[in-house]
């Protein structure tokens, strides 16, 4: 299995209130990153059987947008297992669900998130990984441990599409 994990995109500034918390949208930003990174994982081919997501509104939507600029036509998943404060054993037996599939992406939050991908890289969580806001990680999972194969945020998704946009080519006169 390719795990792809994915974290939110970005949802301004987080409430003081849980409640509140966890209904607070993707702001225009956050939009532009789902799309700059579904192209990414386009342009490398991915393909997944299903995305599964936190239960928080950022999560949901973010999981959504990716999804349709991908061409998925399920139904995103919901679990708890992928909320801010989920636990690894949990998580675990989301891998377990879905261990059939040959492309899963999630989508969740930080610091479980990138907790989890230390854990599932090292077998004892000693590994950490920066993962900002609409960044995503391929686990091939099919490997003992499994392997990170990359990690893209979205800044580094901007300035490669900006290098690529340059012509390599040098400029020649046409006389």
């Amino acid at each position: 299995m390719n795990l792809y994990l994915m974290r939110h995109a970005n949802a301004g500034i987080p409430r003081e209130s849980l409640k509140l918390d966890a209904k607070r949208s993707l702001i225009k930003e956050g939009k532009e990153q789902c799309m700059l990174m579904a192209r990414v994982l386009n342009a490398l081919k991915v393909q997944v059987d299903v995305i599964v997501a936190s239960p928080l509104k950022r999560a949901m939507q973010t999981a959504q947008f990716v999804g349709t600029e991908l061409g998925y036509e399920g139904k995103v998943e919901i679990s708890p297992a992928l909320g801010p404060e989920a636990s690894y054993g949990d998580f675990q037996k989301i891998l377990d669900k879905y261990a059939d599939r040959e492309g899963v992406l999630v989508v969740g939050h930080n610091p479980s998130l990138f907790q989890f991908a230390g854990r599932l890289i090292t077998g004892n969580g000693g590994a950490g990984l920066r993962m900002r806001k609409g960044s995503i990680a391929r686990i091939d999972m099919d490997r003992h441990p499994p392997l990170l194969q990359w990690l893209i945020d979205p800044r580094m998704a901007r300035w490669i599409y900006a290098s690529v946009a340059k012509s390599s080519r040098p400029k020649t006169s046409r006389k």
